[in-house]
């Protein structure tokens, strides 16, 4: 954090300077800290109300630029009590380190997520001075509660979600508030206790957010469980028990009830010695404990991982200031130099105290109420005016009618005067100018219509005389247009000629050619007929052509009330949509082309191809159409339902609609929520991945009908990779939405619906990502058992694959092509076989454990090489290029790391036939022959990802298949050969490292398809005389291909996915 000193004292001086869509600043402010010089590198950092920023730290900047930028960002004064973890290379959770450089920390930033979370639970949540650190609080509570990690009674769980419920919809709408809590899941048993919560809610009446976290916060800390993070460990007698740390000391839990705690007062020393938790207390004779509790761990990290929290949490909660480092020594070191970096509890008080930070003004995600961190000074003074009890929708609407009944017992003294325009204060017309953003909660609103009473005087007085129409009329169309532009439902009680009087008022041509006067309502500036919207609006004080601006036209229906002109429609129909937002949305739609199109393979053409088969069994048939057939219906409705959206928005079937149709966010966020009812038929797929390679294992007639489906035009992808299509569709859905919520101002209409959706995606990706990064591994472990030959048990537990790829092996023969494989636990190295699959042989293993790496290029003469030091024999090896090498290296240097960390070397990865490493290590010339043929005249298995790499003689990675699992498109797209005149028009799909042509979206497989690995994309240069905009050029040695796309975004989203893409 920004020393105190250092720290600007203003709100506006102290707020971030990205816009957030999330928890976000709303002033510019503080530029960044200063970082180290040297190349900058993207972080992403996902908040916690689940949005995902992207900070850019130098490779050499400590954690603590990285936090500081995180909190500038949001503009948080507190930001001491919280932190950034993240999953390392051991798959553990832990915080990111202040004082050491973040790029030695995380390994692989491009694919690590931090998260930004709570990591000091303060006793007392008074103790937070500021609104913002308080609804960081509560959402890290909501988030503990959702997951199962607060653990309390129904009656405290209710009460707490009924807190969350009323900050985010506001007071108690029975039907809103029973449709919001099926729509979001705030606790693993919510429906259980359903009706606790809203009765819960109906108290709530009135609550601000503010308010509602203040509550929430009030009862969760008093919970055992607040603020608890869960530490396995077990005694001395071997007893299952759980370390956790808090403010007063070292907790012990038993499953989740604590039975023990050590203040630190009593604790005289933490430490730890391999796997076992040493606790020293200072001595007590009335303690009947031992001078030293020992507990045992996991194993080491999680012993220090532990024991770095706690000296954490004694230094924030008991020390007055900041620790001061340790000298160096000079000769020996001992003992760990981690120490807490940061502001104590007491400086953070002290700091906030003396400096009078201003209110800051931020924005709650899911909120359909205002924070009252965002009220105006004028709402402010009405509040102060305002009575308490005068707060429901239903008391407004009485007030309402209060106001009519004033203005009829008037009506007589108001005939007399006819100039009472002067009468009408600057006062009271400002009021009723006041815009739907000031409204902060019915109060508001109540003082908006005593103040509408007058406005409908000054609106009667100066149109009577010029206009027929009775006072009922042109007071109840002002009310109706207060009631519309304020948001509040129209009472059913307002007479039916109300809807004539707004067609009048239009003059729209629309209204009178319609039979028998059709009614035309301007409801927020857009018209309907009978319900249906036929038109868009103008600009604030424009009047179309030929009519004259309505006597009774307040400010404020022409802020909203207007029409446009038709003129303007007609060009704009003709126009093709140039929004980013459509581009987006059209996206969404091509890949949900393809998704489609990849269930039917799994729904459709795999159950004809083998179900008529006996031999497959009936159990793996019937869950496999148990749990895709029930998503490939949702998704048919799911496109249907874009495919209107696209075609109204583009105005190529139905041009005349506009407004509400120019969006996405709404049927994302309605078809999410309805995905979120599949998630248990999401979570089977794995299920069915398991049990249909284990049918194919224990059946060789299953394995040739698996086998000779995957031959069919139709299968164009492995089989298991259909099978996780939709788990890897909620990826595609996250990103989307992402793009979009960064594209929208937080003020479009369409804004909200994106970052409800987002946040409903990013769950379920959360919920399922770990189930998907193991079916991911799975799959490819499978995958690679069909291309190699010699293994005899490739997919064990715990086996993970790291990478794949060319390398040439130095032997008395010079360097030889070989194929190489790394594993968490082994390096494996082939050639390719002259075998009817074109498998590869396996030559030789090299255990992990005990390996050393040492780049060797002066010594041995060849470029890019590097020496492998294995336990019984070592190996000379070349890459192609240094960025190859130094991928090799990175990887293998890791994976040895990870087998270091395992029990004991695995060495049962080769068939016994093959264990002499020395024989497997010569092929015959036929082999070496067999290995130049041509990529193009493989049969089977020939144009794999491992027979690609062979033939490219390059590599590639599971982070560059996940990767490539993110970078999946589809379109329409026009190829242009490098000889050729004409351009063709295909739909071209990207996935798998490959490009698959089409003619058409509704085709069921492929004409052809390009592997892409080896290749490069630039844009054509000036002697290419490629005189065509959106141009693209991919080209590998002598081939070369041009593709063209339909507009700027699509070039944009293309080249990005291809360069990013490893090729």
């Amino acid at each position: 954090m920004v020393e105190p000193a250092d720290r600007p004292s203003t709100a506006g001086q102290r707020l971030g300077a990205p816009e957030s869509f999330g928890v976000s600043t709303l002033e510019p402010g503080l530029r960044p800290p200063a970082q180290p010089p040297g190349r900058l590198v993207s972080i992403r950092v996902q908040m916690l109300d689940d949005t995902q920023e992207v900070f850019q730290i130098s490779q050499r900047s400590p954690g603590k630029v990285l936090f500081d930028l995180v909190c500038v960002h949001l503009n948080l004064s507190e930001g001491d009590y919280f932190g950034l973890e993240y999953q390392d290379q051991r798959k553990m959770t832990v915080w990111l380190d202040l004082l050491k450089p973040t790029l030695k920390q995380i390994r692989r930033p491009k694919n690590t997520i931090l998260r930004f979370v709570v990591k000091f639970f303060p006793p007392d949540h008074t103790q937070l001075m500021e609104e913002l650190t308080r609804y960081l609080f509560a959402l890290q509570i909501k988030r503990d509660l959702a997951c199962g990690r607060l653990i309390c009674n129904d009656t405290s769980a209710a009460l707490m979600v009924s807190h969350i419920i009323q900050s985010e919809i506001g007071d108690f709408d029975e039907t809103q508030s029973w449709q919001h809590l099926l729509h979001n899941k705030y606790l693993p048993d919510q429906d259980a206790i359903r009706d606790k919560i809203t009765d819960c809610h109906r108290k709530h009446v009135g609550q601000t957010p503010a308010e509602s976290d203040y509550q929430l916060l009030e009862i969760a800390r008093r919970l055992e469980m607040y603020g608890v993070r869960l530490h396995p460990a077990k005694d001395r007698e071997g007893t299952k028990l759980s370390l956790a740390v808090a403010h007063t000391g070292v907790l012990v839990f038993q499953g989740y009830t604590k039975i023990n705690a050590f203040n630190w007062s009593k604790i005289r020393k933490l430490s730890f010695k391999r796997k076992r938790f040493l606790i020293k207390l200072r001595a007590d004779p009335t303690n009947a404990h031992h001078d030293t509790l020992e507990f045992a761990m996991a194993s080491r990290d999680c012993c220090k991982i532990f024991w770095k929290i706690c000296v954490e949490y004694h230094a924030f909660f008991r020390l007055f200031e900041e620790p001061k480092p340790k000298p160096k020594p000079i000769l020996f070191t001992r003992g760990s130099s981690f120490r807490f970096s940061g502001r104590t509890q007491k400086q953070i008080i002290d700091y906030v105290k003396d400096s009078e930070l201003k209110k800051v003004s931020f924005e709650r995600k899911h909120s359909k109420i205002l924070s009252s961190g965002s009220m105006s000074p004028q709402s402010s003074s009405f509040r102060s005016q305002v009575p308490r009890e005068v707060t429901t929708l239903k008391q407004a609407q009485t007030l309402y009618s209060l106001a009519v009944l004033y203005f009829f017992l008037e009506l007589d003294l108001l005939c007399i005067f006819t100039g009472s325009l002067q009468a009408f204060s600057l006062t009271e017309k400002d009021t009723m100018k006041l815009s739907l953003s000031e409204l902060n909660d019915k109060e508001d609103e109540y003082m908006l219509a005593v103040n509408f009473t007058r406005a409908a005087e000054w609106l009667f007085c100066i149109t009577h005389i010029e206009s027929n129409l009775t006072p009922s009329l042109i007071l109840s169309c002002h009310l109706l247009s207060y009631l519309t532009l304020c948001s509040i439902p129209v009472p059913a009680s307002l007479p039916f000629s109300i809807f004539l009087f707004s067609s009048h008022l239009s003059g729209s041509p629309a209204s009178q050619d319609s039979p028998l006067g059709s009614p035309r309502v301007v409801v927020n500036g857009n018209a309907s007929v009978n319900g249906q919207g036929v038109g868009g609006v103008l600009g604030p004080g424009q009047i179309p052509e030929g009519q004259q601006l309505s006597p009774l036209t307040s400010p404020l229906l022409t802020e909203a009330g207007y029409v446009r002109n038709e003129d303007e429609d007609e060009a704009r129909r003709k126009k093709f949509p140039t929004d980013k937002a459509y581009f987006i949305a059209k996206e969404l739609l091509t890949t949900e082309r393809t998704y489609l199109k990849d269930l039917q393979v799994i729904t459709e053409s795999f159950p004809s191809a083998v179900g008529k088969d006996e031999a497959f069994p009936d159990s793996v048939k019937n869950m496999i159409s148990a749990s895709y057939d029930p998503v490939y219906i949702f998704h048919q409705g799911f496109l249907k339902e874009t495919e209107q959206r696209l075609a109204q928005w583009s105005g190529r079937s139905n041009a005349h609609i506009k407004g509400d149709y120019q969006r996405i966010g709404d049927v994302l966020l309605k078809n999410i929520q309805g995905l979120r009812q599949l998630t248990v038929h999401l979570q089977k797929h794995s299920e069915c991945l398991v049990e249909l390679e284990r049918a194919c294992r224990s059946s060789r007639k299953v394995e040739s009908l698996c086998r000779d489906f995957e031959q069919q035009r139709v299968c164009y992808l492995p089989l298991n990779i259909f099978l996780l299509r939709p788990l890897h569709r909620l990826l595609h859905y996250k990103l989307i939405l992402e793009r979009l919520c960064k594209h929208y101002p937080p003020t479009h209409d369409d804004f909200r619906d994106c970052r409800a959706a987002l946040a409903d995606i990013s769950e379920m990706v959360l919920q399922l990502q770990g189930t998907m990064m193991k079916m991911e591994n799975f799959q490819k472990l499978l995958e690679l058992k069909k291309d190699l030959t010699g293994i005899d048990n490739l997919v064990t537990p715990g086996r993970e694959f790291i990478r794949l790829g060319c390398l040439s092996k130095l032997s008395g023969k010079g360097l030889q092509q070989r194929m190489f494989f790394l594993f968490s636990d082994s390096l494996v190295y082939t050639s390719r076989g002259m075998t009817p699959s074109n498998q590869f042989k396996v030559h030789g293993q090299l255990p992990l454990f005990g390996m050393t790496i040492r780049e060797s290029e002066e010594e041995w003469g060849v470029p890019h090489s590097f020496t492998l030091f294995g336990q019984r024999q070592s190996v000379v090896v070349a890459a192609s290029c240094a960025s190859e090498m130094e991928r090799w290296v990175e990887d293998i240097r890791m994976a040895i790391d990870l087998a270091e960390q395992s029990s004991s070397p695995n060495n049962d990865l080769l068939s016994t036939s093959l264990s002499d490493n020395s024989k497997c290590d010569q092929e015959s010339e036929e082999e070496l022959g067999g290995s130049r043929s041509s990529l193009e005249r493989q049969g089977h298995r020939g144009n794999t990802t491992v027979h690609v790499c062979w033939h490219r003689n390059t590599s590639v990675s599971m982070v560059d298949f996940s990767v490539a699992v993110e970078n999946q498109l589809s379109g329409n797209l026009l190829r242009k050969f490098k000889n050729s005149n004409g351009w063709q028009k295909l739909w071209v799909v990207f996935t798998n490292f490959s490009l698959f042509f089409y003619k058409s979206h509704q085709d069921d497989y492929p004409l052809a398809s390009l592997p892409l690995l080896g290749y490069s994309v630039t844009v054509p240069a000036e002697s290419e005389n490629i005189h065509k905009d959106y141009v693209f050029k991919l080209h590998f040695k002598s081939h070369v291909y041009y593709f063209r796309s339909e507009s700027e975004y699509t070039f944009e989203r293309r080249v990005f996915h291809l360069s990013s893409s490893h090729f």
